[in-house]
């Protein structure tokens, strides 16, 4: 009894130790997966790399004709910064061309890589003061062509402009979300910024110009980075909180106006035509002289003649043709009342009418009465 009770004890013990290294083993692999804060590569010294460089590199890119002020003004600058790399940097404006090469002083077999980056920055129309900054070990940069998504001209410059947005402000918010320096010139979109905003920033571009609008693709970005900020949820996945956009528009396909209708199917081929031969023997003028069809013809001519003249002479006509007025409404007038008028009450109305006005005499002056008849007498 007392051995197996041992045994029991030590298998006990080695399943502990196992469910110990299982949980060191899933420790330290986090541990490596993640990259600890506030960590940063050691920056590439002479002394890394005392003996310089075996061969000289040189890389070369032409600018458009409108840049050539801008970089006669900021090239002593160019030349300043590209020498602390001891890289050798030269301008033709004859040609419209930008080269870069390495020196025997040059120690960091990279710096070339990033000189042409600087370069073909200078030639899209980015700045000076942001191009610089493709020189710091942190940075890269990534020059998108947009100009063979679309075919439609219209339509291209439309998407375009939806990546701006009204007064740059999609551009301000992508620049915000993946701190990255965007310029959109010409055909191309031009990204200066750390790796992983270089891509998100890549997804946005592409996913606008294929018709998908950039405001989704930021408010996932911004969701991201509120996550980011949560040290539990970094091993978790993330689809839960991320919306899911739907096409609202559904591809139609596209019908044709005249819709042809199929004729039932017959073994039979069609009746052959009558030929011209054929048409003449059932009127009966193959066997007629030639001059007789002649004449025949002559006067189908003249009947087709007259028919046309006439038809030309009627148009003619009725540009001559009065149109025709409308009848003009008479006003009814109201009939007479039935019955007889007053005309005493009338002649009535018109003397005192007579009456008020002023200086005016009376029509039929009352006669004088009898007794200054009598007096005037006596």
């Amino acid at each position: 009894m007392a051995s197996s009770t041992t045994g029991d004890g030590v298998s006990g013990a080695q399943t502990e130790k196992k469910h110990k290294k299982t949980k060191n083993q899933a420790v330290d692999e986090s541990e490596l997966l993640t990259v600890p804060d506030g960590w940063k590569e050691p920056t590439f010294t002479k002394d890394d790399n005392p003996r310089g460089l075996l061969e000289e590199s040189s890389f070369a890119t032409l600018f458009p004709k409108y840049r050539e002020a801008y970089l006669k003004e900021c090239w002593p600058l160019v030349e300043k910064a590209l020498g602390d790399s001891n890289i050798k940097a030269s301008l033709d404006l004859i040609e419209g061309s930008i080269s870069v090469c390495t020196t025997k002083k040059t120690y960091d077999p990279y710096a070339i890589i990033r000189a042409r980056d600087l370069i073909k920055l200078l030639a899209r129309s980015v700045p000076f003061e942001q191009a610089v900054r493709i020189l710091q070990d942190d940075m890269a940069c990534d020059i998108i062509k947009i100009g063979t998504l679309v075919r439609n001209r219209e339509r291209f410059v439309k998407r375009r402009q939806r990546l701006i947005g009204p007064k740059g402000s999609t551009l301000k918010a992508l620049e915000l979300l993946t701190n990255c320096y965007v310029m959109v010139q010409g055909n191309t979109v031009s990204a200066l910024g750390p790796y992983n905003g270089l891509k998100e920033v890549r997804k946005v571009v592409m996913d606008t110009m294929k018709n998908i609008h950039p405001i989704y693709n930021i408010k996932t970005l911004m969701i991201k980075r509120e996550l980011s900020k949560d040290p539990d949820l970094r091993v978790q996945s993330w689809e839960r909180f991320l919306p899911k956009f739907r096409h609202k528009n559904v591809a139609k396909r596209k019908e044709p106006k005249k819709k042809s209708v199929k004729k039932e199917y017959t073994p039979f081929p069609p009746p052959q035509p009558e030929s011209k031969v054929d048409k003449e023997l059932a009127t009966g003028e193959f066997f007629l002289r030639e001059s007789v069809k002649k004449r025949k013809k002559m006067e189908e001519i003249k009947v087709k003649q007259a028919e046309a003249l006439t038809k030309k002479q009627e148009e003619r006509n009725k540009a001559f043709i009065p149109p025709k007025e409308k009848p003009l409404l008479k006003k009814t007038t109201k009939a007479p009342t039935e019955g007889k008028l007053d005309i005493e009450a009338i002649k009535e109305k018109v003397k005192k009418a007579k009456m008020k006005k002023l200086g005016a005499p009376p029509v039929n002056p009352a006669p004088p009465s009898s007794t200054t008849n009598k007096k005037k007498k006596n």
